[in-house]
Formats: C-alpha cells, structure tokens, sequence
C-alpha cells in the first residue's frame, strides 16, 4: 500500500520524515476537512441559536461521538476535548490529584513517563505532602511484574502510566497494571499518546480510569487533545478552567456549572482540530489497524536489521519484539545527538535528537 501520495508535504518536499513520535505529518483528508470546515461551517459552537452555529455545533459533537466510538467509551460525555495529552493530563492533576491525594498518600509511575505525566505529579505531591514513587526499568527496558506489585502500594492512590514509551517504544502491560492498581484501591491514568496511532484502544475492556492523547501525533492539526474518564469520577470532579461554555447560570455571587463535557471545556474550542481529529480517525479506519501494523513491522524490521549491523551505534530495544512498538532509539558512539541530528539532516532525514540518550537512560536505569 503506498500512503505516501496521501501526504502534501512528503510530497513537496524530498525528505524521510522521520519524527512521527513527536508529531506526524497531515494527510489530505485531514487538510480538506479543515478547509471545508472553514469554506462551509465556521462559527461558534453552542453560542448562537442561528442556523450556522447549530451547523457547527452538531460537526463538532458528532466528533465527540466518532471518538468515544473509536475507543470505545461507554458515554460520549466521558470525551473531553483538550489542547494536547500535557494540557489532559494537568487537569486530571489540578481537578483530581489536589482534591482526592492527602497527606503520606502515594503516587506512583513510571520512570519511562514523559514530562507531562511525571512534573504535574511532583507538584500535586509537595503541594498535598504524599510520596511520589517510580517504577523502574529492568535491562529489557520492561517493568518486571516484581517492580509493579512492589512500587504499587496499599497507600498508592494514583497510578500514571504510558502505554508506550516515547524513548524506548516499549509496550508496557497496561492491562496488568490496572487490574493490579484497582485491586490496591488506586485510579489509573494511561497516557496513550504513543499508542493510539499504531493500535486499537478500548477503554472499557482495559479499565482505564482516565486515558489521554494527542491529535498531533495521530494525523490530526496540532493544538487538539482529548481526555476520556470515567463518567462517575468526572462527574465528582470541579472545572480546571472557568468561564464560557462550562458555565451552566452566573450570579453575582456563585455559579453552577454545566454537565458533562462542557463542565471542563472553557471558553471557544479549537474546532478546526476537532474537524481535523474526527478525519484523522476516518484515515486511520480506512487503512485499518492491521494493516498499519504490518507495514510498520516491514519498516521497523528492516530498520533494525540494518542498524544492527553498524558497529559504531548503540541500540536501545526490549529483546521481546512483542513489546516493542515502532520507536527505534540509538546513539552513534563519540558523537552528540544534536550533531547526529543535523548531519542526518543535511541528508534530508529528520530525526528527533535529544540532550543526550546517555543522559536519558542514566536517569531512567536504577540498578
């Protein structure tokens, strides 16, 4: 199958586009139904009794049915829309961590998390005085179910895990480490930003507590997010942002709010994101997940032959192919990434480099 020709910019531009796990390139479809949005539909949402903006507020809650489909939520109010996974995961910190976690509580993740899901729970740790503890890493880049039953405690309250990694593009076992959580008392926070892209994701069969993601890194515009939960505990949980479209009768002196899902969605939404999400989605179904499966195990196969053979680089990969996802991390030996990056980049090869892997796996390796 060649996807290529779906994509403008691979097209204009001769370069292997190698940094989908920080943001991936848009298809067609995605670009014209924001086009279309704009040429057709635009306005404002919930806001006017005009025939436009019920127009454009029917486009947009249609979406967030297509994607409580799409994961299997059991409601389409449990679909909250956010700026990205960093701005979900935040409000699940404010609204949730600083009004449930109490003092010598703990909160527990892993040390593979990305920042978003590892500085909000610093924060919601020094500010309630809990502990903030972290599963580690063993020498396949997995967390060993020793590691899980002994990090995750009878005072855990708090359990954020990524499905996949997106240094290490290990596939953690969140199914194992809900079940385990659950049965200690704890909620479960899965970020599934690097997981969503290459498989198929049902809430309610995994027990996910609150899951999020980004639409940037599965085909959709940058600046859209999504944040499911649990109906129940969003229903018990106060707004993170106030005013606009959350707001259900204003006194001078009080407030009520409105029901799910505007309780948390302040103010004028991104809804060309929305727009751009829902035909992302529609992309993603037309290829089918197996098939996107098996062009990428083709891809990554072939990639990781061929790398191994180089003696001056180092491979970071979990042995078990199985729970290994599509990232491929590596160092050429003497040399920094940022200047590994850039002469890949006089080739035309875009890829992500960071400070330093070394510096990256030292922090994350505990023996």
């Amino acid at each position: 199958m060649d996807i290529k020709k779906d994509f403008p910019l691979l097209e204009n531009r001769k370069i292997a586009y190698l940094d989908s796990g920080a943001t991936t390139q848009k298809p067609i479809e995605v670009i014209n139904a924001i086009k279309e949005f704009y040429e057709k539909t635009n306005a404002n949402p919930h806001r006017g009794a005009y025939s436009l903006s019920v127009e454009a507020t029917e486009v947009y809650e249609n979406t967030r049915t297509k994607i409580a489909e799409f994961i299997n939520a059991k409601h389409r109010e449990e679909i909250i829309f956010s700026k990205n996974a960093t701005e979900s995961l935040n409000l699940i910190a404010y609204s949730y961590g600083l009004e449930n976690i109490k003092k010598d509580d703990e909160i527990c993740i892993s040390i593979m998390e990305h920042h978003s899901n590892l500085v909000p729970w610093q924060k919601v740790a020094k500010t309630k005085e809990a502990k903030l503890t972290y599963m580690y890493i063993n020498n396949d880049y997995e967390l060993s179910d020793e590691e899980i039953e002994s990090k995750i405690t009878d005072k855990t309250k708090i359990v954020g895990i990524t499905h996949v990694s997106n240094v290490l593009g290990t596939i953690n076992n969140v199914e194992k480490i809900i079940k385990y959580a659950h049965k200690k008392g704890a909620i479960v926070i899965v970020d599934a930003s690097q997981s969503i892209p290459h498989m198929k994701i049902d809430v309610q069969e995994l027990d996910a507590d609150f899951l999020v993601f980004s639409g940037h890194k599965m085909l959709a515009p940058l600046g859209i997010g999504v944040l499911y939960g649990k109906k129940e505990i969003l229903e018990k949980m106060t707004p993170f942002l106030m005013g606009g479209d959350m707001i259900e009768y204003v006194y001078e002196h009080d407030t009520t709010f409105a029901p799910l899902p505007n309780k948390f969605e302040a103010g004028t939404q991104n809804v060309e994101g929305v727009v751009g999400l829902g035909a992302a989605i529609d992309y993603i179904k037309s290829i089918g997940y197996n098939e996107i499966h098996k062009i990428e195990n083709e891809v990554v196969s072939y990639a990781i032959d061929e790398l191994k053979k180089l003696d001056y680089l180092d491979l970071y990969l979990t042995p078990n192919k199985e729970n290994h996802s599509s990232v491929i991390s590596f160092n050429i030996k003497g040399v920094h990434p940022h200047d590994v990056a850039s002469i890949l980049d006089s080739e035309g090869v875009c890829v992500r480099s960071r400070k330093s892997l070394c510096t990256t796996f030292n922090e994350i390796f505990r023996y």
